[in-house]
């Protein structure tokens, strides 16, 4: 029996997939689940690894997509203990591991170039000042880069992923050529982009992009997606996406 801590519930993700979450730590958004259905993911063989993992909701969903072994790696101890009991919950644990380490650590080495995939939803915002923080701690490491900046994630993604392996990422468009320039910086070459806009007529909010470890130059732009309708309901096509459809 899966037992709840204080202040926790369980979530409905899609596809059966449900994930235990709490009002006092950072619950996943959308564009976690977006990565999850963007990237390009080994169907069979390989591994995959997910860095600032949080509750392991990317995990979970790719779990749909692909049977390969997939790592967790998160510094927070209380979500790795969450993401833990949501993999024994959907009976995942023979494929979804959680590691508590910090993404720079050396001690990752030991998964060092094994990734057909690496994926990572990181800090959207780069580290503040102590007075620009959040109250709460766990929502202060999940948006700022008080434990890696963008830079340093993308050089453990590039030590972990394999040669001609994928790293997938989702970030805000204010700093896609900032991490266009750490992917290129650690030999990873940007290949597939997608747009994310919140309605037809406004500017995208959210951008995935996906590079290969000493890829070859050639960058696709994929057909932009739309959130919500001029009713404020999910797009039919983002409804889809979502779902994995």
């Amino acid at each position: 029996m899966m037992i709840l801590d204080d202040n926790e519930r369980l979530d409905y993700v899609s596809d059966s997939l449900h994930i235990i979450q709490s009002n006092r730590v950072f619950a996943f958004s959308i564009d976690a689940v977006l990565l999850a259905r963007f990237c390009s993911v080994p169907k069979t063989r390989g591994k995959i690894i997910d860095l600032c993992s949080g509750n392991g909701i990317i995990p979970l969903v790719l779990s749909t997509r692909s049977t390969v072994p997939m790592i967790g790696i998160e510094i927070q101890a209380r979500l790795v203990d969450m993401a833990q009991r949501s993999i024994r919950y959907n009976r995942l644990e023979n494929q979804i591991t959680m590691m508590k380490k910090d993404v720079r650590d050396v001690l990752v080495s030991e998964v060092d170039g094994e990734a057909e995939l690496v994926t990572c939803n990181p800090p959207y915002f780069k580290t503040a000042r102590s007075k620009e923080w959040n109250d709460n701690p766990y929502l202060t490491i999940a948006r700022h880069e008080r434990n890696g900046t963008l830079d340093e994630i993308v050089q453990a993604s590039a030590r972990l992923v394999k040669e001609k392996g994928k790293v997938a990422m989702v970030l805000r468009p204010e700093r896609l050529l900032e991490l266009m320039d750490a992917y290129r910086k650690y030999h990873i070459e940007p290949k597939r982009l997608l747009f994310v806009h919140p309605k037809k007529q406004k500017n995208a909010n959210i951008v995935l992009l996906e590079g290969i470890k000493h890829g070859k130059p050639g960058l696709k732009t994929l057909p932009a997606l739309v959130v919500y309708d001029e009713n404020g309901n999910y797009t039919e096509e983002f409804q889809r996406y979502y779902e994995g459809k």
